[in-house]
């Protein structure tokens, strides 16, 4: 190997796991297809929290949100907690991001103060001459906003003020913004100001300035897509048939053996006061037979299936981008000496079970992810493995591949050698995690070979799936008593697999 071997992390937001062409055929995804074929794919790997902030700060410290406490939306990662782009620059790397961070919270609080905070996060001076090390990070460019959230601002804002969209704000909700509220379906913005161009453009040219400087790189290129709202520009909004699409659905009678609030999503207008929930909350408990999307209060047959061409469309158009970022590897001949990784944060429902966007439902449409390595001569091409990875796992395999020492609080496991193919497997289960304050919701799951396992704090009910019989998870075996003994088992596997989420320990002293 001439050279240390550079890092380019992919992320996209809230992906379904069965959304690359590859794949599935229903959707178009040719250069996340070249990924494929010239590098492995994972099918079973899962995220720590199947919401942003904790699995994105998972990702950055190598540790489960219960250990590094951004445990749900609207915690921040303290800026105190170690994480993996400071081992990149003790070693000698340059490192960067570009696009979604979020490891803040939106609104800012006397108990913590926030970059991504109102009025800081539209102080357009404050941004352009930002220079402050970022989590590990010596150069950021951020947004955080999805589509035309109003938190539009930070170094996107800027951008498109340079590139001459003066008129940037008809694009984005009050109250930055113009955007007419009631808008679905199809973004007016025209692509050539997309975060999608963005982030490209400007991933490309930190790889040119890492290229020039001839110093290894460590680079995460961040989008925001497929998150809703279900917005694209033309021409993607329309690029795929509503009517040619397979459109996921409640199957009659797959909640009766459920806990009762799966069955509650269903209903118009769920009580969820035994839960200390209001029912509204996106990410708690709610009606999913409601989803408050511009001016609709109430999904038409048609809205759920046009939501899923659109989410298509989404998936596609940041396809384009993502192959701009490869294509430009190549052309600085980076691409042999560089680990590809990509991956998203957590999945996402559209209909699978008759839910919406995301929640405590730890079902495989929301746990599970696209994940694609890819490392020319090193990691075998064209090859599937179904080896459990987990979003802790990456920031100590990055170190690994790098020969760069894994600090022992990182308690991801070390996965090079299942990548490069020399071990079936690095671990023999995952864990995620949700819970959501101020209600009560706080759940665990334990997902191995073929079981899964999903425990709720200070309740009796839960879930067991057989992956392998049932992969549609349509029989919760929680109740039956022939699964008596295999429940008594994965609890067992589960109470141990929290034991051994500790810090790794220390290595011993010879006869100290």
């Amino acid at each position: 190997m001439s050279r240390k071997p550079n890092i380019l992390l992919i992320t996209s937001d809230q992906q379904h796991w069965n959304t690359i062409g590859a794949r599935n055929p229903e959707i178009s995804t040719p250069n996340l297809d070249r990924l494929v074929r010239e590098g492995t794919t994972f099918d079973r790997a899962y995220c720590p929290n199947p919401t942003c902030t904790p699995s994105r700060a998972s990702i950055l410290t190598g540790m489960y949100p219960s250990q590094h406490g951004a445990w749900t939306l609207g915690t921040k990662l303290m800026e105190d907690r170690h994480t993996v782009g400071e081992d990149f620059a003790e070693a000698g790397y340059r490192t960067a991001l570009i696009g979604k961070a979020h490891f803040q919270p939106l609104m800012s609080t006397p108990e913590y103060e926030s970059l991504e905070a109102y009025p800081l996060l539209q102080d357009l001076d404050y941004w352009h001459n930002f220079d402050k090390r970022f989590y590990g990070f010596d150069h950021v460019e951020l947004a955080r906003n999805h589509t035309n959230e109003a938190h539009v601002g930070q170094h996107y804002a800027l951008w498109m003020e340079e590139q001459g969209c003066a008129n940037w704000r008809d694009y984005f909700l009050a109250p930055t913004g113009t955007m007419d509220p009631a808008a679905t379906y199809k973004w007016p913005i025209p692509e050539k100001y997309h975060y999608n161009t963005w982030i490209a453009e400007r991933t490309n040219a930190m790889m040119e300035t890492f290229k020039n400087s001839d110093e290894p790189f460590f680079l995460w290129a961040s989008f925001f897509d497929p998150h809703p709202e279900y917005l694209a520009p033309e021409p993607w909004d329309t690029m795929y048939d509503p009517d040619k699409l397979t459109i996921p659905a409640l199957v009659p009678g797959e909640h009766d053996r459920n806990p009762p609030h799966f069955g509650l999503t269903q209903e118009a207008d769920p009580d969820f006061s035994h839960l200390v929930e209001t029912g509204y909350g996106i990410h708690g408990y709610r009606s999913h037979l409601y989803y408050e999307y511009g001016s609709k209060f109430k999904m038409t047959a048609y809205d759920k299936k046009k939501l899923v061409a659109v989410y298509y469309g989404m998936i596609s158009m940041m396809d384009k981008y993502i192959g701009k970022i490869l294509d430009r590897l190549d052309e600085l001949g980076l691409a042999e000496d560089t680990l590809v990784v990509f991956t998203t944060d957590h999945g996402h429902f559209f209909g699978q079970h008759g839910l919406q966007a995301k929640g405590g439902f730890h079902y495989e449409d929301l746990i599970k992810l696209p994940f694609v390595v890819r490392y020319p001569g090193r990691v075998p091409a064209g090859r599937r493995s179904d080896a459990i990875q987990s979003l802790v796992d990456l920031a100590p395999t990055f170190l690994s591949f790098c020969g760069i020492p894994i600090p022992h609080a990182m308690t991801g496991v070390d996965q090079k050698e299942t990548w490069l193919g020399n071990r079936s497997s690095a671990r023999d289960h995952a864990i995620c995690e949700f819970r959501h304050e101020p209600t009560t919701i706080h759940q665990k799951t334990y997902v191995d070979e073929r079981y899964k396992i999903t425990v709720y704090y200070n309740q009796t009910y839960g879930e067991i799936f057989d992956l392998q019989e049932d992969p549609g998870e349509l029989r919760n075996l929680w109740d039956e008593p022939a699964a008596e003994r295999l429940k008594t088992e994965l609890l067992l596997k589960y109470i141990w697999a929290e034991l051994g989420k500790e810090p790794m320990p220390m290595p011993r002293i010879h006869h100290a």
